[in-house]
């Protein structure tokens, strides 16, 4: 069960005050809802940030890529990182070029991210980091090999130190504005899934799982 928390002065948002959420409910739904992550971090004096997916498991996040990489080289040494994971869903367009918004639900998780060393820990972090992207298809794909586990690293983050942000609604323009004499409002965003798309070497008679053809985000 996760513990209660209580933002640090690095998380405690001070511009948009109102719009953060320290909870880790809201948080992890962001999380879960999520699948593409920026990973920022420091390397000789040069900042990086690299997308990559991820996996949550109760009060950890999992990343994994190339064993031979820049960040998980680096990462490994036990570096700060800073995590961030942004849910779009809106352009809010409001009279004002200043007070223009977008609707969003974003998370940054800050720490030191270690390398996971355990096979068994290291066989579940990627079965999660597999589930949180399509949930089933682990056990429907072949299990990954000894030299593809080798060239693998999975980094094993813990959320202790994270902070939410939420915007959602309606414009918010200044009294004056509202008398200007153009369109506002809010333009949704979404992101679509469509049908499964066969692959030209599949085998007779295959058809797409269930969790291929209904696919969804929305947890």
């Amino acid at each position: 069960m996760s513990q209660p928390y209580t933002p640090t002065p690095r998380t405690r948002l001070v511009r948009e005050a109102d719009r953060a959420v320290y909870d880790r409910e809201t948080a992890y739904h962001i999380l879960d809802e999520g699948f593409l992550c920026h990973v920022g971090f420091v390397a000789d004096g040069q900042p990086f940030v690299i997308p990559t997916s991820y996996g949550r498991k109760d009060d950890c996040l999992y990343i994994h890529g190339s064993a031979a990489s820049r960040m998980l080289r680096h990462l490994k040494e036990g570096l700060p990182v800073c995590v961030t994971v942004t849910l779009l869903e809106g352009l809010v367009l409001a009279r004002s070029i200043f007070n223009h918004s977008m609707n969003y639900r974003s998370v940054v998780v800050l720490g030191k991210a270690t390398l996971v060393d355990d096979p068994a820990e290291k066989i579940e972090a990627l079965r999660l980091l597999s589930e949180h992207i399509i949930p089933g298809r682990w056990a429907d794909a072949r299990q990954p090999n000894e030299r593809e586990l080798k060239a693998t690293s999975v980094l094993r983050l813990p959320i202790e130190e994270f902070s939410a942000k939420v915007r959602q609604g309606p414009v918010v323009d200044d009294e004056e504005d509202y008398s200007f004499p153009t369109w506002a409002g809010v333009v949704p965003l979404e992101m679509k899934w469509g049908p499964p798309l066969d692959d030209a070497r599949l085998l007779p008679n295959l058809t797409a799982p269930e969790y291929a053809r209904n696919y969804s985000r929305r947890r």
